[in-house]
């Protein structure tokens, strides 16, 4: 058969004006270097895998928290070095959630000659072709309708077996913490079938596994412009993506717990093929933080979500977001974070001291009043017991069968292949005669807190 789809991967050519792309944050800023990358390969350039080698390094930046900040800034006194040794002249741009947030203090760095916010990549090619007449370029203008979606990304994963598809953008839940609405903008949902033809262009491409990403997926809506009554939803969109094929697993994320639906829930215990993974970030236990936070639901709300899940979907794993000392927290409000923990028995967490950023309703409203040292003895607290309640919810896993996709060999013997479980759980086993990309049945014989080692199931 004739594959109608085109190539997924970067093409390189040394003869090409040469591009090195860094990323730093979450997975949304991964696929927005891959549309990056798309956009500056039909525009002639060419990715290149060596720093030293770059006529244009862009850096994908982060703003969800300071010290993700301060990681760039050193990173720019090194470009400003590479720039006065390159004889020929090396730009460097700064693209994504910084370059929203600081756009001025960025431009005037000595080391950066473009910056270039989450919406504007379409222009990157107009902006670099005005910077080699000498000036430095900007363009940070938020759109309420931009969502990429007729481009495909150019992957920059390196297996080949699983891949992102943002199927939204920007984010109007207005946590009082977060900076992402300040340099995302406004949500807006992408058309479904350009999201349905990424995901049947990675499969006839031979990857096996996406992931749909937005910041809030369950409030993804799409209205069709010729005719309003026809409208898609998340559990809609994540059905007719399980349909493309049952051996293409399907993952997303992220999910808010007052928006998640029975719909989604049943959908997922519906297909097989749709992962029995939910990240449910909870943020903290006490319903007065739920509150400042601006999280829009409580303590026993979210409790009544999981037992939903678990009532329809027994065995789904569940991960989570933790914040240790917001503005106000007392040592209270800290114990019931511990306790909804326990209650809760995440496999794995994501767990941060508050960051404050500015302009934020917090920043702006709320004293940043736990200390330092408190904020680390309380996080340390939660790392501690989330290493517990993996462990146990691994050990709970002890002799059951699952199958795995492979996704490269493990870290500690090329003799030995990993990958995950439908439930997210990292595996690893006897490597066989297996490769990547294959989905492989296995039986877990051991566990640590972090890994499921198990046998194949011939």
């Amino acid at each position: 058969m004739i594959n109608k789809y085109h190539s997924v991967k970067p093409v390189f050519n040394n003869k090409l004006p040469q591009l090195f792309i860094e990323t730093y944050g979450c997975q949304m800023n991964v696929n927005d270097s891959e549309v990056v990358l798309s956009i500056l390969q039909d525009a002639g350039y060419a990715l290149c895998e060596k720093i030293e080698e770059a006529d244009l390094i862009l850096v994908n930046t982060c703003s969800i928290r300071d010290n993700a900040e301060q990681r760039i800034w050193g990173r720019l006194d090194h470009f400003k070095v590479l720039k006065k040794k390159k004889k020929s002249g090396l730009t460097v741009g700064i693209l994504g959630c910084m370059a929203e947030r600081l756009k001025d203090e960025l431009l005037n760095h000595a080391g950066v000659d473009l910056v270039a916010g989450p919406d504007s990549y379409r222009d990157l090619p107009r902006l670099l072709a005005q910077i080699r007449g000498g000036d430095k370029q900007i363009n940070t203008m938020l759109s309420q309708e931009e969502t990429y979606a007729d481009i495909s990304p150019v992957r920059l994963d390196k297996n080949g077996v699983s891949a992102f598809i943002s199927i939204m953008r920007g984010c109007n839940n207005m946590c009082t913490y977060c900076v992402v609405p300040y340099v995302r903008g406004g949500e807006r949902s992408r058309d479904p079938e350009s999201i349905l033809r990424e995901a049947a262009e990675l499969f006839e491409n031979g990857y096996r596994e996406v992931t749909l990403l937005g910041q809030n997926v369950d409030s993804y809506h799409w209205v069709e412009e010729s005719n309003p009554t026809k409208t898609t939803n998340f559990a809609q969109l994540l059905e007719r993506v399980a349909l493309i094929s049952p051996q293409l697993r399907v993952r997303f994320s992220t999910s808010h717990p007052k928006d998640m639906g029975d719909s989604v829930i049943h959908t997922m215990a519906m297909y097989e093929n749709i992962c029995k993974h939910i990240h449910l970030p909870v943020q903290s236990g006490s319903d007065n933080m739920l509150a400042k936070m601006n999280r829009k639901y409580t303590r026993k709300e979210y409790l009544e979500r999981v037992k939903r899940i678990h009532e329809i979907i027994p065995g789904c794993s569940i991960s989570t977001d933790i914040i240790a000392g917001f503005c106000g927290e007392t040592e209270e409000d800290h114990l019931q974070t511990l306790s909804i923990m326990k209650e809760v028995g995440y496999y794995t967490a994501f767990m941060f001291q508050y960051s404050e950023r500015p302009n934020t309703k917090a920043a702006r409203h709320y004293p940043d009043d736990v200390p330092s040292e408190v904020k680390t003895r309380r996080l340390n607290e939660i790392i501690a017991l989330q290493n517990e309640l993996s462990l146990i919810s691994n050990q709970a896993d002890l002799g059951k069968e699952f199958e795995v996709l492979v996704e490269g060999p493990s870290k500690k013997s090329d003799k030995e292949l990993c990958g995950r479980n439908q439930q997210n759980k990292m595996c690893v086993f006897p490597a066989g005669e297996h490769k990547i990309g294959d989905f492989v049945k296995i039986r877990v014989t051991s566990c640590s807190s972090a890994t499921l080692k198990g046998i194949e199931i011939k």
